[in-house]
Protein backbone atom coordinates (compact mmCIF):
# COMPACT_ATOMS: atom_id res chain seq x y z
CA UNK A 1 0.00 0.00 0.00
CA UNK A 2 2.64 2.77 0.95
CA UNK A 3 4.64 1.92 -2.06
CA UNK A 4 1.23 2.27 -4.31
CA UNK A 5 0.91 5.52 -2.47
CA UNK A 6 4.87 6.80 -3.23
CA UNK A 7 4.33 5.86 -6.77
CA UNK A 8 1.13 7.47 -6.91
CA UNK A 9 2.37 11.09 -5.48
CA UNK A 10 5.95 10.87 -6.94
CA UNK A 11 5.93 13.33 -9.46
CA UNK A 12 6.73 12.19 -13.45
CA UNK A 13 9.60 13.22 -15.42
CA UNK A 14 7.18 14.97 -17.73
CA UNK A 15 5.84 16.59 -15.04
CA UNK A 16 9.29 17.59 -13.80
CA UNK A 17 10.50 18.32 -17.21
CA UNK A 18 7.47 20.42 -17.85
CA UNK A 19 7.92 22.49 -14.82
CA UNK A 20 11.52 23.02 -15.60
CA UNK A 21 10.70 24.78 -18.88
CA UNK A 22 7.95 26.84 -17.19
CA UNK A 23 10.79 28.20 -15.00
CA UNK A 24 12.90 28.52 -17.74
CA UNK A 25 10.61 30.47 -19.93
CA UNK A 26 9.58 32.79 -17.06
CA UNK A 27 12.62 33.55 -16.03
CA UNK A 28 13.70 34.67 -19.20
CA UNK A 29 10.71 36.55 -19.70
CA UNK A 30 11.85 38.40 -16.35
CA UNK A 31 15.23 38.77 -17.48
CA UNK A 32 14.19 40.37 -20.80
CA UNK A 33 12.02 42.33 -19.05
CA UNK A 34 14.52 43.80 -17.00
CA UNK A 35 16.29 45.07 -19.76
CA UNK A 36 13.40 47.12 -21.40
CA UNK A 37 13.27 49.27 -18.12
CA UNK A 38 16.58 49.64 -18.52
CA UNK A 39 15.80 51.40 -22.45
CA UNK A 40 12.76 53.05 -21.21
CA UNK A 41 14.88 55.13 -19.28
CA UNK A 42 16.60 56.82 -22.65
CA UNK A 43 13.96 57.63 -24.72
CA UNK A 44 16.86 58.24 -27.51
CA UNK A 45 17.72 54.34 -27.64
CA UNK A 46 13.44 52.99 -28.33
CA UNK A 47 14.10 49.84 -30.10
CA UNK A 48 17.97 50.00 -29.64
CA UNK A 49 17.86 46.38 -27.90
CA UNK A 50 15.43 44.46 -30.62
CA UNK A 51 17.55 46.05 -33.62
CA UNK A 52 21.31 44.79 -31.80
CA UNK A 53 19.33 41.29 -30.85
CA UNK A 54 17.98 41.38 -34.31
CA UNK A 55 21.06 42.18 -36.09
CA UNK A 56 23.17 39.82 -33.73
CA UNK A 57 20.72 36.66 -34.45
CA UNK A 58 21.02 37.40 -38.51
CA UNK A 59 24.74 38.14 -38.27
CA UNK A 60 25.59 34.90 -36.65
CA UNK A 61 23.48 32.80 -38.73
CA UNK A 62 24.73 34.08 -41.92
CA UNK A 63 28.37 33.49 -40.01
CA UNK A 64 28.00 29.80 -39.63
CA UNK A 65 27.14 29.48 -35.98
CA UNK A 66 25.35 26.95 -34.68
CA UNK A 67 21.50 27.61 -33.37
CA UNK A 68 22.55 27.50 -29.49
CA UNK A 69 25.55 30.33 -30.31
CA UNK A 70 22.47 32.30 -32.73
CA UNK A 71 20.50 32.13 -29.96
CA UNK A 72 23.18 33.30 -27.31
CA UNK A 73 23.69 35.86 -29.90
CA UNK A 74 20.43 37.11 -30.07
CA UNK A 75 19.33 37.09 -26.45
CA UNK A 76 23.37 38.90 -26.00
CA UNK A 77 22.29 41.63 -28.05
CA UNK A 78 18.77 42.53 -26.26
CA UNK A 79 20.37 42.39 -22.65
CA UNK A 80 24.05 43.76 -23.58
CA UNK A 81 23.28 47.23 -21.61
CA UNK A 82 22.01 45.75 -18.84
CA UNK A 83 23.82 47.81 -16.64
CA UNK A 84 22.81 50.80 -17.56
CA UNK A 85 20.37 50.54 -15.12
CA UNK A 86 22.87 51.75 -12.78
CA UNK A 87 24.16 54.80 -14.58
CA UNK A 88 23.00 58.34 -13.29
CA UNK A 89 20.32 60.24 -15.18
CA UNK A 90 22.70 63.24 -15.58
CA UNK A 91 24.57 60.76 -18.19
CA UNK A 92 22.70 58.55 -19.49
CA UNK A 93 20.08 61.06 -20.80
CA UNK A 94 22.59 64.18 -21.27
CA UNK A 95 21.50 65.47 -24.50
CA UNK A 96 25.52 65.91 -25.56
CA UNK A 97 28.30 64.42 -26.12
CA UNK A 98 29.81 62.92 -22.94
CA UNK A 99 32.72 64.61 -20.85
CA UNK A 100 35.85 62.29 -20.11
CA UNK A 101 34.47 61.98 -16.80
CA UNK A 102 31.22 61.43 -17.73
CA UNK A 103 32.51 58.72 -20.43
CA UNK A 104 34.37 56.80 -17.88
CA UNK A 105 31.20 56.39 -15.50
CA UNK A 106 29.58 55.31 -18.67
CA UNK A 107 32.64 52.41 -19.00
CA UNK A 108 31.63 50.52 -16.04
CA UNK A 109 28.18 49.58 -17.99
CA UNK A 110 29.70 46.15 -18.73
CA UNK A 111 30.81 45.34 -15.83
CA UNK A 112 27.65 46.24 -13.72
CA UNK A 113 25.99 44.46 -16.37
CA UNK A 114 27.82 41.30 -15.40
CA UNK A 115 27.61 41.95 -11.62
CA UNK A 116 23.88 41.80 -12.51
CA UNK A 117 24.07 38.62 -14.22
CA UNK A 118 26.17 37.31 -12.22
CA UNK A 119 23.36 35.54 -9.37
CA UNK A 120 20.81 34.69 -11.95
CA UNK A 121 19.96 31.49 -13.24
CA UNK A 122 20.02 32.10 -16.79
CA UNK A 123 23.10 34.79 -16.57
CA UNK A 124 25.56 32.51 -18.53
CA UNK A 125 23.80 32.24 -21.67
CA UNK A 126 24.69 36.15 -22.10
CA UNK A 127 27.29 36.84 -19.36
CA UNK A 128 30.01 37.48 -22.04
CA UNK A 129 28.23 39.11 -24.86
CA UNK A 130 27.33 42.06 -21.97
CA UNK A 131 30.20 41.78 -20.20
CA UNK A 132 33.00 42.12 -23.43
CA UNK A 133 30.44 43.84 -25.81
CA UNK A 134 32.90 47.00 -25.92
CA UNK A 135 36.45 44.88 -25.96
CA UNK A 136 38.65 45.61 -28.80
CA UNK A 137 40.65 43.27 -31.29
CA UNK A 138 43.34 45.72 -30.52
CA UNK A 139 43.36 45.72 -26.86
CA UNK A 140 42.20 49.50 -26.17
CA UNK A 141 38.74 48.36 -25.33
CA UNK A 142 36.48 47.97 -22.05
CA UNK A 143 36.66 46.48 -19.05
CA UNK A 144 39.04 44.28 -19.39
CA UNK A 145 41.55 45.31 -22.21
CA UNK A 146 41.10 41.57 -24.26
CA UNK A 147 42.39 41.71 -27.46
CA UNK A 148 41.64 39.44 -30.72
CA UNK A 149 40.71 35.73 -30.05
CA UNK A 150 40.44 36.19 -26.00
CA UNK A 151 37.24 38.51 -26.73
CA UNK A 152 34.27 36.14 -26.38
CA UNK A 153 32.79 35.07 -29.63
CA UNK A 154 29.08 36.37 -28.42
CA UNK A 155 30.65 39.40 -27.34
CA UNK A 156 32.90 39.80 -31.06
CA UNK A 157 29.17 40.21 -32.76
CA UNK A 158 27.22 41.66 -30.32
CA UNK A 159 29.72 44.64 -30.20
CA UNK A 160 29.79 45.30 -33.66
CA UNK A 161 26.03 45.02 -34.39
CA UNK A 162 25.77 47.58 -31.57
CA UNK A 163 28.43 49.95 -32.81
CA UNK A 164 26.45 49.94 -36.00
CA UNK A 165 22.82 50.58 -34.58
CA UNK A 166 24.59 53.33 -32.86
CA UNK A 167 25.90 54.70 -35.86
CA UNK A 168 22.63 54.17 -38.35
CA UNK A 169 20.61 56.07 -35.24
CA UNK A 170 19.54 59.50 -33.96
CA UNK A 171 21.40 60.70 -30.58
CA UNK A 172 20.15 64.33 -29.33
CA UNK A 173 23.38 65.65 -30.61
CA UNK A 174 23.11 64.23 -33.97
CA UNK A 175 21.70 62.63 -36.78
CA UNK A 176 22.00 58.67 -37.83
CA UNK A 177 24.34 58.00 -40.30
CA UNK A 178 22.76 56.08 -43.82
CA UNK A 179 23.27 52.72 -43.57
CA UNK A 180 26.08 53.04 -46.26
CA UNK A 181 28.33 55.24 -44.51
CA UNK A 182 27.93 53.30 -41.33
CA UNK A 183 29.21 50.80 -43.24
CA UNK A 184 32.46 52.08 -44.22
CA UNK A 185 33.34 53.30 -41.04
CA UNK A 186 32.74 49.87 -39.93
CA UNK A 187 35.14 48.80 -42.82
CA UNK A 188 37.56 51.33 -41.77
CA UNK A 189 37.54 49.82 -38.47
CA UNK A 190 37.67 46.09 -39.46
CA UNK A 191 40.80 44.22 -37.45
CA UNK A 192 41.46 47.33 -34.94
CA UNK A 193 37.70 48.01 -33.22
CA UNK A 194 36.11 45.44 -34.85
CA UNK A 195 36.53 41.99 -35.59
CA UNK A 196 37.70 41.21 -38.81
CA UNK A 197 35.84 37.91 -39.86
CA UNK A 198 32.46 39.29 -38.15
CA UNK A 199 33.34 42.50 -40.56
CA UNK A 200 33.42 40.59 -43.52
CA UNK A 201 30.42 38.32 -42.75
CA UNK A 202 28.57 42.22 -42.01
CA UNK A 203 29.64 43.33 -45.17
CA UNK A 204 29.47 40.33 -47.92
CA UNK A 205 26.62 37.95 -46.63
CA UNK A 206 24.03 41.00 -45.52
CA UNK A 207 22.21 42.38 -48.05
CA UNK A 208 21.50 46.72 -47.44
CA UNK A 209 17.52 45.86 -47.83
CA UNK A 210 17.48 43.18 -45.13
CA UNK A 211 19.15 46.13 -42.86
CA UNK A 212 16.81 48.49 -44.36
CA UNK A 213 14.08 46.14 -42.63
CA UNK A 214 15.91 46.70 -38.96
CA UNK A 215 17.66 50.09 -38.94
CA UNK A 216 15.37 52.62 -37.78
CA UNK A 217 12.46 50.43 -36.45
CA UNK A 218 11.31 49.12 -32.79
CA UNK A 219 10.17 45.92 -33.81
CA UNK A 220 9.77 43.58 -36.90
CA UNK A 221 7.66 45.51 -39.61
CA UNK A 222 7.39 48.66 -37.17
CA UNK A 223 9.34 51.71 -38.26
CA UNK A 224 10.07 54.45 -35.70
CA UNK A 225 7.92 57.93 -35.82
CA UNK A 226 9.42 60.83 -34.87
CA UNK A 227 7.97 63.49 -32.70
CA UNK A 228 6.23 66.97 -34.87
CA UNK A 229 8.03 68.83 -32.27
CA UNK A 230 11.27 67.75 -30.91
CA UNK A 231 12.00 65.35 -33.48
CA UNK A 232 12.82 62.33 -31.55
CA UNK A 233 12.27 58.99 -32.24
CA UNK A 234 8.93 57.57 -30.94
CA UNK A 235 7.81 54.09 -30.65
CA UNK A 236 5.02 53.37 -33.13
CA UNK A 237 1.63 54.07 -30.74
CA UNK A 238 0.14 50.76 -29.95
CA UNK A 239 -3.76 49.89 -31.91
CA UNK A 240 -5.91 51.84 -29.07
CA UNK A 241 -3.89 54.74 -28.59
CA UNK A 242 -5.48 58.57 -29.33
CA UNK A 243 -3.11 60.41 -28.01
CA UNK A 244 0.60 59.81 -26.81
CA UNK A 245 3.66 62.06 -25.03
CA UNK A 246 6.74 62.70 -25.96
CA UNK A 247 9.36 61.18 -23.73
CA UNK A 248 11.66 63.57 -25.23
CA UNK A 249 10.14 66.77 -25.27
CA UNK A 250 6.89 66.24 -23.35
CA UNK A 251 4.56 67.33 -26.35
CA UNK A 252 0.98 65.86 -26.15
CA UNK A 253 0.81 64.30 -29.86
CA UNK A 254 -2.43 63.06 -31.82
CA UNK A 255 -2.45 59.99 -33.38
CA UNK A 256 -4.01 59.75 -36.65
CA UNK A 257 -4.27 56.86 -38.94
CA UNK A 258 -4.97 57.72 -43.09
CA UNK A 259 -5.19 54.43 -44.45
CA UNK A 260 -3.33 51.79 -42.40
CA UNK A 261 -0.91 54.72 -42.08
CA UNK A 262 0.06 56.42 -38.56
CA UNK A 263 0.55 60.41 -38.18
CA UNK A 264 1.49 62.27 -35.16
CA UNK A 265 0.13 65.69 -34.75
CA UNK A 266 0.78 68.63 -31.98
CA UNK A 267 -1.95 68.97 -29.98
CA UNK A 268 -0.11 72.61 -28.50
CA UNK A 269 -0.58 71.17 -24.89
CA UNK A 270 2.22 69.52 -22.32
CA UNK A 271 1.44 65.67 -22.28
CA UNK A 272 -0.11 64.04 -19.02
CA UNK A 273 2.02 62.04 -16.79
CA UNK A 274 -0.01 59.02 -17.81
CA UNK A 275 0.52 59.72 -21.20
CA UNK A 276 4.92 59.86 -20.69
CA UNK A 277 4.57 56.54 -19.00
CA UNK A 278 6.92 53.83 -21.11
CA UNK A 279 4.48 51.47 -22.39
CA UNK A 280 5.01 47.34 -21.88
CA UNK A 281 5.46 45.17 -25.01
CA UNK A 282 4.49 42.07 -23.32
CA UNK A 283 3.86 40.14 -26.93
CA UNK A 284 7.58 41.08 -27.90
CA UNK A 285 9.12 39.50 -24.52
CA UNK A 286 6.67 36.65 -24.32
CA UNK A 287 7.90 35.72 -28.59
CA UNK A 288 11.45 36.31 -27.79
CA UNK A 289 11.57 34.26 -24.54
CA UNK A 290 9.67 31.26 -26.47
CA UNK A 291 12.24 31.27 -28.72
CA UNK A 292 15.24 31.51 -26.91
CA UNK A 293 14.05 29.31 -23.91
CA UNK A 294 15.02 25.50 -25.39
CA UNK A 295 18.75 26.87 -25.76
CA UNK A 296 18.76 27.42 -22.28
CA UNK A 297 20.87 25.45 -20.49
Amino acid sequence: MLHHLKHWFAPSQHTYLHEQGVFKLNTLKSLLGLAMVVEARDPYTAGHLWRVSRLASLLAARGGLSAHDCACCEAGGFLHDLGKVAMPDSVLGKPAELTPDEFEVMQTHPSVGARVLGGHALGSMVYAAVRSHHERPDGTGYPDGLSKDDIPLTARVVGLVDAFDAMTSDRPYRKGMPIEQALSRIREGRGRQFDAAWVDVLLTRIQIDEMEHIVGHSEEGLPLLHCPVCSGPMLMPLNTETQVGCRICAAELEVHKVDGVVELHASGRKASADLLQPKPEPALIDAMATRLAPYVR
